[in-house]
């Protein structure tokens, strides 16, 4: 608990958690304000097809906070601090504050997690606030389940970045990645077209947890137990990988 309390405080002394907070809390209500006034417009032409969707596709592609975050949670350890504090990295002092590495990484997997489910409640309450704004009478209901589902969705995603970044030890690939991904296009969406399979990639079976795609194979429960299983072979390749690297290197 210890080192969990650590790595909380690590988290919140990072310049950069803040943007990721702020992205986090406001990308998704932008993007659901921006789809509920296109669906306001078909709903008064008598044409909309994705009512019950409405203000879900904020919480599907604004994960772009909790993906900076669980990079940021890696990388800062692996900076390289100025000749004036010894040139050091910070895994070094982590790696002797807690001497058992999987403690350690799952501590600090811990404190992503619990932050990440704290940042998607704050997206949560301005998505459904932005909906009813726009929509008003027209708004669907926001069924627990499916908020449940998201906040899973946005702490897999999280825990995601994290696991790739600690196996690459650079966060600029697994930033650049997943934010392409979640924001411009999608890599699974155009491999679904190819196979079927790529409906079984993480960030495409997580957002079966509360959406209903068209192209949808699994049930909610399913595509949970898809992006968890992915997460967690990620997160054991990391513990493995991290038990066996020098430090020094």
């Amino acid at each position: 608990m210890r080192a969990f309390h650590a790595e909380l405080y690590k988290l919140f002394s990072l310049p950069g958690i803040w943007l990721a907070c702020c992205i986090g809390a406001l990308a998704p209500a932008l993007i659901a304000v921006l789809d509920s006034i296109a669906q306001k417009a078909d709903i008064i032409a008598g044409v909309s097809i994705r009512l019950p969707e409405a203000g879900y596709i904020g919480l599907a592609v604004g994960v772009q906070g909790v993906i900076i975050l669980g990079v940021l949670a890696v990388s800062s350890e692996y900076w390289t601090e100025s000749n004036e504090s010894g040139g050091g990295q910070q895994i070094a002092t982590s790696l002797t504050a807690v001497s058992s590495r999987p403690h350690f990484l799952l501590a600090k997997a811990g404190a992503v997690t619990v932050v990440s489910i704290l940042l998607c409640i704050v997206a949560m309450t301005m998505v459904v606030s932005a909906t009813y704004l726009i929509l008003g009478e027209h708004t669907p209901e926001f069924e627990w389940p499916k908020l449940i589902g998201a906040a899973c969705y946005w702490a897999f995603t999280a825990l995601l970045a994290f696991g790739i970044t600690f196996l690459t030890k650079n966060g600029i690939f697994p930033l650049a990645l997943l934010m392409i991904n979640s924001s411009f296009v999608s890599f699974s969406f155009l491999l679904s077209k190819v196979t079927k399979l790529a409906l079984y990639l993480p960030d495409r079976a997580g957002v079966d947890m509360f959406m209903s795609l068209s192209e949808s194979i699994l049930s909610p429960f399913m595509g949970g137990l898809v992006m968890f299983a992915w997460v967690a072979v990620l997160i054991a390749a990391s513990i493995i990988v991290f038990h066996k690297r020098d430090v020094a290197s």
